[in-house]
């Protein structure tokens, strides 16, 4: 089990340095890229569209709206790339209407996959506690529950990229870095 989280803010280069790592891991038929981003308007399909069409032909797409846990348990490919975790919350606080106690249950389920998982898993998230403190409480409560998703994801990472600028720095080799427990 090998996990990489790749971390950054919006447009930030992470998806294609995760792109980059999968493709340096294995061959293109044994990478599943498994997508969580749901075409809700014309400009989301436009964007899915074109990650297809960049994405290597020879890679699996599987589209899991929910349980991303479940997708990785089946083990069938050597790297599993998941993009990202955001969609994937957003999906669970919307789609399920995601208690706290269910949101600490998925994550849990999450976390349990990547840990049994013989396949290097590279997971995708937003960075977004860098910013201002939302004003209403659903988006505080979306922030909140994401910093712990991504905290939960990068104790049990291997590496950690922080990608600012198509540039990233992988933060569990910064000389000093503490993991906080």
């Amino acid at each position: 089990m090998t996990v990489h989280l790749v971390t950054g803010g919006a447009r930030s280069g992470k998806s294609r340095f995760a792109e980059q790592l999968a493709a340096m891991a294995a061959r293109p038929t044994e990478i599943c890229f498994v997508a969580t981003g749901v075409a809700m308007d014309a400009e989301m399909e436009a964007r899915i569209a074109r990650h297809r069409r960049d994405r290597p032909a020879e890679w699996r797409t599987l589209e899991v709206r929910h349980d991303v846990a479940k997708a990785i348990e089946d083990g069938e490919y050597k790297v599993y790339l998941i993009d990202c975790l955001s969609l994937l919350l957003n999906n669970w606080m919307f789609d399920l209407a995601c208690t706290e106690t269910l949101f600490w249950r998925k994550l849990d389920d999450l976390t349990a996959a990547l840990a049994a998982s013989s396949a290097t898993c590279i997971v995708v998230t937003n960075e977004i506690g860098l910013g201002l403190v939302p004003a209403d409480a659903e988006s505080r409560r979306y922030r909140d529950w994401l910093g712990w998703m991504n905290q939960a994801i990068a104790q049990m990472a291997d590496r950690v990229y922080f990608v600012a600028s198509g540039i990233a720095i992988d933060l569990k080799q910064l000389p000093g870095s503490v993991v906080v427990r």
